[in-house]
């Protein structure tokens, strides 16, 4: 719809305005007190014969999505569902009548009125009572061709969700996710806390921070890229099962899987480690499902996936060997790392360590061949500075990625907690931030100290809610499951 158009349409429908204001109406009252919803008293009369009416009065409120016959038949829509609204000179007042001449497509409104199955079968609730409760001024894409516009989609976000059912019910699941995970997490025990947003230090993740200042300290701060070390904290505190449910900020790029704001869960469990997470993960994952979709079984991009099975398990540097063919624990050197991967068809020139070496070429031929839920286990210790190292190999961490339909879904590990050995591993990542690699972690003294009062040898586990999102709604992208993403600003 063109702008002249647009502007055309806002035109009458101020005009319209006017005209109930001069009546001394107002189309913006204070509140309006519904009574029943729409798929309610369809599910309540779905037996009722056509042609009958019923002694029964509700009120409804909802937006006008059609409207017929001069506004004798209104396509009510509310928050449940849909119901017809019929209007007529032997049941409403006069004065309401001549609202009806007001009413655009879009407005919405309040109606009370007896229901009754008109002779063509359709359930109506006719009103005897008529109001406009909140005048649109903006005029809804076409019936038929909808919000089409990809961009506007998610700029007019509100107006999808108007018009598109399917993002209605995507957001509602999303929604439905979180509160499931909740649910989980607080019947085995765990603690709902919140940490800071705001950090003195970068931590807790390999990310690119959002820098932010604070005036009254004049001092800069980061958009949290994870919560981990505070929640780490609480742990030493003597709190031995804490989760949390926040909005992390990473300053990368935007795909089909990455949001620079993201909804991330994480949990951490004294006397414990990645193999009671192993445990945890596949467990939680069936229960949302179960929970949400009411089977564990998910269809997604043409593949079955059942979250109720047992998932494999496998090492990384082994499903590097399965997929591309080399064995880099043969590997010794950072070069000869390099040179398998270029035989492999990987062009990993760029890594700075044998750990980001296996990382690339796990990116580049594994992942996406993960379709049935496995646990990628043994991270190498390089790339992964908050996990303990695996106890039957030193080159290696005890640090699983959980992945489901070629997704990372979460990862898990044993938490590192000798202190000595934490400041060695960020020491390490302070060398790689000064050589140019701006995504390791700082040196967080005080969470250093935090260790050295003792902590418990723990397992913690962290997972994007926006990606289980999209696996268990069939979303086509992360924007889809995030009601206002992050887009590029507008000329």
């Amino acid at each position: 719809m063109s702008t002249e158009t647009t502007n055309i349409h806002r035109e009458s429908r101020l005009a319209k305005l006017k005209t109930l204001q001069e009546k001394g109406y107002n189309p913006y009252p204070y509140k309006f007190v519904p009574n029943a919803y729409a798929a309610d008293l369809q599910e309540k009369y779905k037996n009722l014969e056509n042609g009958a009416d019923t002694e029964d009065r509700v009120t409804i409120a909802g937006r006008a999505m059609a409207v017929r016959n001069s506004g004798m038949f209104i396509d009510l829509k509310d928050c449940s569902g849909k119901i017809q609204v019929f209007c007529h000179k032997n049941h409403l007042p006069e004065e309401e009548l001549e609202l009806l001449k007001c009413l655009d497509v879009g407005d919405i409104v309040g109606v009370t009125g007896y229901i009754r199955r008109t002779p063509r079968g359709e359930l109506s609730v006719a009103a005897e009572k008529f109001d406009i409760i909140a005048k649109s001024l903006q005029p809804l894409p076409e019936k038929f061709h909808g919000l089409t516009d990809v961009e506007a989609r998610y700029r007019q976000r509100y107006v999808d969700f108007i018009m598109n059912d399917d993002s209605r019910e995507i957001f509602k699941k999303r929604c439905q996710i979180t509160s499931a995970i909740r649910r989980y997490f607080e019947e085995h025990g765990f603690l709902e806390v919140e940490t800071p947003m705001l950090h003195p230090i970068m931590g807790g993740a390999n990310a690119k921070p959002f820098v932010t200042h604070h005036n009254a300290l004049d001092m800069d701060l980061y958009l949290r890229i994870a919560p981990e070390l505070y929640l780490k904290r609480l742990v030493v505190g003597g709190f031995d099962r804490v989760f949390e449910i926040g909005r992390n900020f990473r300053n990368e790029g935007i795909d089909k899987s990455h949001n620079p704001e993201f909804t991330a869960l994480e949990a951490y469990q004294a006397y414990a480690d990645y193999n009671t997470m192993a445990d945890l993960i596949p467990d939680l994952l069936a229960y949302v499902a179960k929970s949400v979709l009411g089977t564990t079984e998910v269809e997604f991009n043409g593949h079955k996936i059942d979250l109720g099975k047992p998932f494999a398990r496998k090492s990384i540097v082994d499903l590097v060997k399965e997929y591309a063919g080399i064995d880099l624990m043969q590997a010794k050197t950072l070069e000869e790392a390099q040179a398998m991967a270029k035989s492999a068809g990987v062009d990993a020139s760029e890594c700075t360590s044998w750990g980001k070496v296996v990382q690339e070429v796990f990116d580049a031929k594994v992942e996406a061949n993960l379709i049935d839920p496995i646990l990628v286990m043994d991270m190498p210790r390089d790339v992964s500075p908050l996990a303990k190292t695996h106890r039957s190999n030193p080159r290696l961490v005890e640090h699983f990625d959980a992945y489901v339909a070629g997704m990372e879904m979460g990862c898990a590990y044993s938490e590192l907690s000798n202190p000595l050995e934490q400041r060695e591993r960020f020491e390490a990542q302070v060398a790689a931030r000064e050589a140019g690699d701006d995504e390791a972690q700082m040196l967080d003294e005080d969470f250093v100290t935090a260790l050295e009062n003792g902590f418990p040898p723990s397992g913690g586990m962290g997972m994007g809610i926006d990606r289980l999102a999209i696996f268990l709604t069939g979303a086509e992208t992360i924007r889809d499951v995030i009601a206002f993403p992050t887009l590029r600003k507008r000329d």
